[in-house]
């Protein structure tokens, strides 16, 4: 199937299909699946031959798993309530011919009186352990082929993708005996968010930008993800993960990739991922001793967070007491190539920091010569550009400007631009947007298996040099950006972390 570019989309609705859920009793397919496709039915972006088939373990009707659609919906859109009526729910094992037999009948009948015309997309909001077996599953039971008269089936993957690069390596096998990596959409809803995409347009649409962004102009980027919350009711996978595994290595290295690329040639799917898998590729990789020193790991303990009081990660609910789990990263990067030949790159992410906030900001080399005297300039910082993901959405600049008054004191200002403000259309959020594009077909926003193994061999250094007991991990406090040693990764004196504006 021939995609269109980002730039020259006409797709309104997808063709007819069916979109059959693996692990649909979970919390994924409640809280971001069913809400998303209900966006999608209230919009009026789902063509009126459609309908979701869930296949769980967990013993449900079809009126089960309908009620539990229904109530994805708050606006009680009646789009979406008249869909739901042809819902279907299969209950059984995975990899069990008894369970494919049952979904080949239920998807049998969708065709037949929905006229869904055999086209499947085949979605797996599983637990990681069994993304293979049920791709090796869909294809032993001939279920990744077409249905009669179907164009496409198509398999979307959620993270995480494996566990490490040998891991990563070995499921993404197991997934190419089932599926062509034409059929596979791994999913990263980071890549969904219109701020992330917004980062194409910004560098490529505006020719005041990407002439300075290059090392003549750019001293360093930081890229921030916090989060203010736990671990949550997730404490069990979090053991299992650790924010290295759980943040970094995806969402992290996309919005990484994107902000630092080179021009695609054209904005399509291929060349637009083409471009990320190189900038990927020039992401130096350190030896273990390396990644001892451009690394810190810490791990919260209990403090206040939004005025409230929380526990330590080691007291959260499903955490080993003892546990040596990270919940915080912050890494020093550097990309070898022509662009970004000595720059830092900072990363950092955590559970329980003082805000919850997404940024990429560039700061931009000092003037050569301030003429103003001390004083006059004591409040005048470096110019940067910052790309705020989450939340309020916006692009700030902070510049030099005089301050009004007799004396020619100048300090920094901010030129901020918000989209909440600035445009009135209201578009789709991550998971909403992602769902739509595997069902038209276009894997631009997802990933493909060249860069999930190149993310793997940046951050797999570090996980080696945590494999030791205590790994170096450092403590820190709720409610804080993290431990103070962190500080110790930027490599001039006197420059610090960022403290995001909200």
């Amino acid at each position: 199937m021939t995609v269109s570019s980002l730039a020259a989309r006409v797709v309104k609705t997808p063709p007819p299909l069916v979109l059959v859920i693996f692990g649909a009793s979970g919390d994924l397919c409640a809280r971001k699946i069913l809400p998303a496709l209900a966006e999608l039915a209230n919009r009026g972006r789902l063509n009126e031959r459609f309908s979701v088939v869930g296949v769980a373990r967990t013993e449900w009707s079809d009126d089960d798993f309908r009620q539990v659609a229904l109530k994805a919906d708050p606006t009680s859109g009646e789009t979406w309530a008249q869909l739901v009526g042809s819902f279907r729910y299969v209950t059984g094992e995975y990899a069990a011919t008894e369970t494919f037999d049952a979904l080949r009948e239920v998807l049998a009948d969708a065709d037949e009186r929905l006229g869904t015309s055999g086209n499947r997309v085949y979605y797996l909001a599983t637990v990681p352990a069994v993304f293979g077996l049920v791709a090796e599953a869909l294809a032993k039971e001939h279920c990744n082929v077409p249905g009669e008269g179907g164009e496409f089936v198509r398999l979307v993957v959620e993270k995480p993708f494996g566990r490490d690069l040998e891991s990563a390596l070995e499921l993404d096998g197991r997934l190419h005996r089932a599926f062509h990596e034409d059929q596979i959409f791994r999913i990263d809803h980071y890549l969904g968010k219109e701020t992330v995409q917004n980062v194409l347009a910004l560098r490529f649409a505006n020719a005041i930008f990407e002439p300075i962004w290059n090392r003549r102009y750019v001293e360093q980027v930081q890229i921030t993800v916090a989060e203010s919350i736990g671990v949550e009711h997730r404490g069990g996978f979090y053991e299992t993960a650790g924010a290295l595994r759980d943040i970094v290595q995806n969402h992290v290295m996309q919005v990484l990739a994107l902000t630092m690329m080179e021009p695609p040639t054209w904005m399509d799917a291929e060349h637009i991922r083409d471009e990320k898998v190189k900038l990927l590729k020039a992401v130096a990789i350190p030896s273990p001793d390396e990644a001892v020193d451009r690394a810190v790991r810490g791990q919260y303990l209990g403090g206040t967070v939004e005025r409230e009081p929380v526990v330590a990660y080691r007291e959260e609910e499903g955490v080993d007491p003892k546990s040596e789990t990270e919940t915080y990263v912050a890494l020093r990067l550097y990309v070898d190539n022509w662009r970004w030949a000595g720059v830092p790159v900072y990363v950092r992410t955590g559970k329980r920091l003082a805000a919850r906030v997404t940024e990429v900001a560039l700061q931009f080399h000092e003037v050569p010569f301030l003429a103003f005297e001390g004083s006059l300039s004591r409040q005048l910082r470096p110019n940067v550009l910052v790309l705020r993901i989450q939340p309020h959405e916006r692009i700030s600049l902070h510049f030099g400007a005089k301050v009004p008054g007799e004396a020619f004191r100048v300090q920094s200002v901010s030129m901020d631009f918000g989209y909440e403000k600035a445009i009135a259309e209201t578009g789709m959020d991550g998971y909403t947007r992602l769902l739509f594009d595997a069902m038209i077909g276009d894997p631009t926003l997802f990933i493909r298996a060249d860069e999930v193994a190149q993310a793997w061999r940046i951050v797999d250094p570090y996980l080696h040099a945590w494999a030791e007991p205590g790994g170096g991990l450092h403590f820190y406090p709720a409610g804080t950006w993290g431990p103070h040693i962190a500080e110790l990764l930027l490599q001039r004196s006197g420059d610090a972390w960022r403290e995001p504006v909200l």
